[in-house]
């Protein structure tokens, strides 16, 4: 039998080599640093691909009791509960990319020193969106109350193989007013984008997902934090803050929303809605 987490352990030390992610934090850093509309960068096949298709492997089912559901502004997004919830190979790279070198690496590469990674994988982990979900624009959640830190460096390895076009799913950057996209990432297979997050990093993934209906959206996602900040960059603490797009509402998106559940609930028997449930 296969010793899985023995495997992904040595597969992964291939890509932690100080002399190469120095190398590729020396060549990108002014890149990342100068990016409109805000600090970013990615990279394409980072990681062992066969090593990644492993991870999408070990997601649990959309109906598992392992997933956080949220709804809203946010839309079929599903989330890992905790470390707890994950298979062995999403240990292992969530390992690498909190370890010490990789830490090292990422704070060259950004600029930032003192990064801190979170054990507890808060708001981060496995993620997932499910056909027609979304992700409206945002700015992050600016606190980690649990350790009184500041959030700083947010990280996404998507999981998607044979992802097209047409699915859409893009992570979009946009400027500080709101009023345009300057970058799309598609979330495809072993691309990791990183990105430095403040009170105008709006981003998101604005459009429902049009995927066919087996296919979903996948992605490990890895926050960083540091004690403090700069004096200019400081705010107020706040939870994750959504905003529209121009011609967008997402206070009539809402209601709409439960005008819907409202007529469901006045036309359908109880008894049917809660075996519909019960089969999700």
């Amino acid at each position: 039998m296969e010793n899985k987490t023995e495997f992904t352990i040595d597969y992964l030390n291939q890509i932690v080599s100080i002399d190469q992610l120095n190398k590729i934090a020396e060549e990108n850093s002014e890149k990342y640093k100068n990016a409109q509309p805000f600090p970013h960068i990615y990279f394409d096949n980072f990681f062992p691909k066969d090593f990644l298709l492993k991870v999408a492997e070990e997601f649990p089912e959309s109906n598992s009791e392992t997933w956080q559901k949220f709804d809203a502004a946010a839309e079929k997004k599903l989330a890992s509960k905790s470390d707890a919830n994950i298979g062995p190979y999403a240990k292992a790279l969530i390992g690498v990319m909190n370890s010490g070198i990789f830490i090292e690496f990422i704070e060259k590469l950004s600029g930032i020193s003192g990064l801190i990674p979170d054990p507890h994988l808060t708001g981060g982990g496995l993620h997932q969106i499910m056909p027609g979900g979304k992700l409206s624009l945002h700015v992050d959640f600016n606190k980690y109350k649990r350790k009184n830190l500041e959030r700083r460096l947010n990280i996404l390895v998507y999981l998607n193989d044979n992802w097209e076009d047409s699915y859409g799913g893009y992570l979009e950057l946009w400027d500080k007013d709101v009023t345009k996209a300057e970058v799309k990432i598609l979330p495809i297979l072993n691309r990791m984008a990183l990105f430095s997050t403040s009170e105008t990093s709006w981003h998101g993934h604005p459009d429902p997902l049009t995927c066919p209906a087996n296919r979903s959206r996948r992605s490990v996602a890895l926050y960083y934090y540091t004690v403090g900040r700069p004096e200019e960059e400081q705010a107020d603490e706040h939870t994750t803050v959504f905003k529209e797009r121009p011609g967008e509402n997402l206070a009539e998106s809402k209601i709409d929303k439960q005008k819907l559940k409202n007529i469901v609930k006045d036309f359908i028997p109880p008894i049917l809605i809660k075996l519909i449930k019960g089969r999700k």
